[in-house]
């Protein structure tokens, strides 16, 4: 396939977070505020579906079996059926105006994790690392955290501010989880016709940062110095995020948002020439290190 086509009429309200898992060949992916967990199997072409007890912005697979997920009221440890097993870290601040959002794991396994401030107005969102000790803010300030992905060696970090338009890149030490300077890596023209702007993404094993712009009906492809390097429209108005998956990780899924007008919800993919990278699951052993 040369574009973006439908892999599975999904219905999500907000779909998101799609992780290709190998050893089952399947796409995970959530709706937020559907409260679903989806489970796509592109070889039969079947959807599983299981229901979670909150808005769920984030979900990966742990080492322990079953899920690590960002809910609502905090990050918790999930079963194989999406219920609750533990709570490991609460919501740090108001859950009902501002809840967990976009997440990566870092090569050790270490929850990378931010929220969205859903008043749009306060900036009382943002980017943090779990681990043994808790929650450490990385970046603060921020409107809807989003975009976490990492460069193929680890010492990259990157996310994005999705309401300010602006896609940040930061030292990152892979063997501490420490997190040093910020620089902009991309800004994207807030008064674009369509307002595009970048929502979640994922890195390629060429260190190329892919982004979907959400309500701009497009995902685009940035090289590592920040430089556009392509384009690909998407048959969606609000991309969400992409995720490279099938066993050589050459397809590009994207999941979307319903617009307005009850278009979107679905998931899309194009088979890509770069694979994408194998992503590590949540290391439980983290939070007792």
């Amino acid at each position: 396939m040369s574009q973006f086509e439908l892999a599975c009429a999904a219905s999500c309200r907000i779909g998101e977070g799609p992780v290709w898992l190998p050893a089952e060949e399947r796409l995970l992916f959530i709706d937020v505020t559907g409260r679903r967990l989806h489970r796509f199997d592109p070889r039969a072409g079947t959807l599983g579906t299981l229901a979670v007890e909150e808005d769920i912005g984030f979900v990966a697979p742990a080492s322990g079996g079953g899920y690590i997920a960002g809910l609502r009221t905090g990050i918790w440890l999930l079963d194989e059926q999406g219920r609750r097993r533990r709570r490991v870290a609460a919501n740090p601040v108001d859950p009902g105006t501002l809840r967990f959002n976009d997440g990566g794991i870092d090569p050790r396994g270490r929850l990378i994790i931010g929220t969205m401030d859903e008043t749009k107005r306060d900036g009382r969102a943002g980017l943090y690392r779990l681990d043994a000790g808790g929650l450490t803010e990385i970046a603060g300030g921020l409107m809807t955290s989003n975009g976490v992905a990492f460069a193929p060696d680890g010492r990259t970090l990157y996310h994005s501010d999705t309401p300010r338009f602006i896609i940040y890149r930061r030292d990152y030490d892979p063997e501490t989880g420490e997190a040093g300077g910020v620089r902009e890596f991309a800004r994207l023209d807030s008064q674009a016709a369509d307002r595009g702007r970048p929502d979640g993404a994922a890195v390629d094993a060429a260190g190329r940062y892919w982004s979907a712009l959400y309500e701009g009906s497009r995902v685009r492809c940035y090289d590592a110095s920040g430089r556009l390097s392509a384009e690909y429209p998407l048959p969606a108005r609000s991309p969400t995020m992409p995720a490279f998956g099938d066993a050589d990780l050459k397809t590009l899924y994207v999941t979307t948002a319903q617009a307005a007008d009850g278009s979107g919800g679905s998931l899309y993919a194009l088979r890509v020439a770069t694979p994408g990278l194998t992503r590590p699951a949540f290391d439980e052993e983290i939070l007792r290190s």
